[in-house]
């Protein structure tokens, strides 16, 4: 079968640094970090007491009070993020096939706020049930779809996909292969996350994985820094909407980009750390340039999963290093997270439309707070504190996660 050509007309974006596309864009270009104290919860015994938190956000800003006390925050974050990028991207949906139309989405915690805030209810109540006929709508991670499509009367094919930080690119690459294969003429795809909260602040810091530099916060995301010690949680959704070539030139939609590739593998080499030769992440990286049948001096800006931990660094800078050899001196390489922290499910979808914007400003976004390089990594462009402007045609995108999960997404200029 003839496959169809993908590319994305519509973006959407609820983050720490911007409650709207260009909002962010414009954030990231001026290296703007939405670290800062955690407002959520006391965290007088927690080791890491700032998170980067979407600032400012009142759901019944964009939804009904009622809708909106149905809903988990992961999926009031989507809706949002869903109604921005569909405004984007000009469709008139009363004019369009719902059953042509699908959602998937991806998330690592999903509804954990809620279950959360369910258990100390239950014992605050010394074990007698009162909770909210919702609460389980609320946990389970498919609401979220769900709700997008209940919201936007989508009726395509709906779900969710959890690979831990890779979730969203992974939903990405499904929606991707949905419009290829002729399945559906539109999807959207993308992740949410709300996942501050005791649980996974607690949890993270137990393993050592969130930077304590509780004294500066705004400076504590640091990829490939010498000072580097952790990451830092960042919540809130990105959503994009990809669309048949074919119907989105007879609607006359504006293209951002098109979608060429996507690579998965996986380390199979250790539950949360990765593998140090970073052949997982090389091997992800390969099949996403095989599959768009591009060459690896074709790429001009990676937007790095660069988690600011030194484990994952290294092992990032060892397969680009093994992928493009020297051409990795001609790349630019930057880390948003920096910036906004770290998404979780959320990010691959967030540093897709980073990489998109890239491309279509020929602006790499930052790395910001990288003082001194670490000299376990090689001296390539990490775009340290400023923009770089370049002519920006090809960029791929990187995503891994605990379980040894790796993700590549590869956007070209549409042509």
């Amino acid at each position: 079968m003839r496959l169809k050509r993908v590319v994305v007309t519509g973006i959407g974006a609820l983050t720490p640094i911007g409650k709207d596309v260009p909002a962010f864009w414009d954030n990231l270009l001026n290296g703007v970090s939405g670290a800062a104290p955690i407002t959520y919860f006391d965290t007088e015994h927690f080791k890491t007491k700032f998170a980067c938190e979407v600032k400012d956000f009142n759901a019944l800003d964009f939804i009904d009070s009622k809708t909106a006390r149905r809903m988990d925050p992961g999926s009031r974050f989507a809706v949002v993020a869903t109604q921005e990028a569909l405004d984007d991207s000009g469709l008139d949906l009363s004019q369009e096939d719902p059953q042509r139309i699908g959602v998937v989405v991806g998330s690592a915690i999903g509804g954990l706020q809620s279950l959360h805030e369910a258990f100390y209810t239950l014992v605050e109540n010394k074990g007698v049930p009162r909770f909210n006929p919702f609460l389980l709508p609320m946990v389970l991670m498919d609401s979220i779809s769900g709700n997008m499509a209940l919201h936007f009367g989508l009726q395509g094919p709906n779900y969710m996909t959890s690979s831990a930080c890779a979730s969203g690119g992974n939903a990405i690459v499904d929606a991707y292969n949905f419009i290829r294969m002729g399945r559906c003429d539109i999807m959207v795809a993308g992740g949410a996350e709300a996942c501050i909260t005791q649980l996974t602040v607690g949890g993270f810091d137990a393993m050592r994985a969130l930077s304590t530099r509780n004294d500066e916060p705004q400076r504590a995301s640091r990829p490939f820094d010498k000072d580097r010690d952790g990451f830092v949680m960042g919540e809130g959704a990105a959503m994009l909407i990809l669309e048949n070539l074919d119907h989105a030139l007879a609607r006359g939609a504006h293209i951002y980009a098109e979608m060429v590739g996507g690579g998965l593998s996986c380390d199979a080499f250790h539950i949360t750390a990765p593998r140090p030769d970073g052949a997982g992440a090389a091997m992800s990286m390969r099949l996403a340039l095989e599959e768009a049948g591009l060459q690896p001096r074709e790429v001009d800006y990676i937007n790095a999963h660069g988690t600011s931990t030194k484990m994952g660094d290294v092992s990032e800078c060892n397969a680009i290093a093994d992928v493009f050899g020297e051409h990795a001196n001609e790349l630019l390489i930057s880390s948003t997270k920096s910036m906004t922290g770290h998404m979780l499910g959320a990010a691959p979808a967030i540093e897709s439309i980073a990489s998109i914007l890239a491309m279509n400003k020929g602006m790499a976004p930052p790395t910001i707070n990288l003082d001194q390089k670490d000299a376990d990594l090689p001296d390539w462009n990490f775009c340290p504190h400023k923009p770089v402007k370049k002519d920006i045609r090809v960029v791929l995108s990187n995503s891994f996660g605990f379980g040894g999960h790796n993700l590549t997404l590869l956007y070209k200029k549409y042509e």
